[in-house]
């Protein structure tokens, strides 16, 4: 399993775009990526889902890659997550 940890800069945190983007981005993998937040995860996959964490600006998030390509996706995810939030 890879993990890392990321603190969102987007000024209004993760809403509807940007997790819709994120879900997009997501679904290109093998894996099972996970955001956590607090004592709450989601599944990357899942729109309503990664909504529902409440990210805001600031706060962090851990993000847990498991799978296949795992190595491949957690670094992507990561670009995208630095690119986007």
């Amino acid at each position: 399993m890879q993990s890392f940890n990321y603190v969102v800069k987007d000024e209004v945190g993760i809403h509807a775009r940007p997790a819709g983007l994120l879900v997009k981005e997501a679904k290109k993998y093998e894996s099972v990526i996970t955001i956590v937040k607090g004592d709450k995860s989601a599944v990357a996959t899942k729109l309503m889902a990664v909504m529902a964490l409440g990210v805001k600006c600031g706060e962090e998030i851990t993000v847990n890659v498991e799978g296949a390509d795992e190595e491949t996706a957690a670094a992507e995810i990561k670009a995208f997550l630095e690119a986007n939030m």
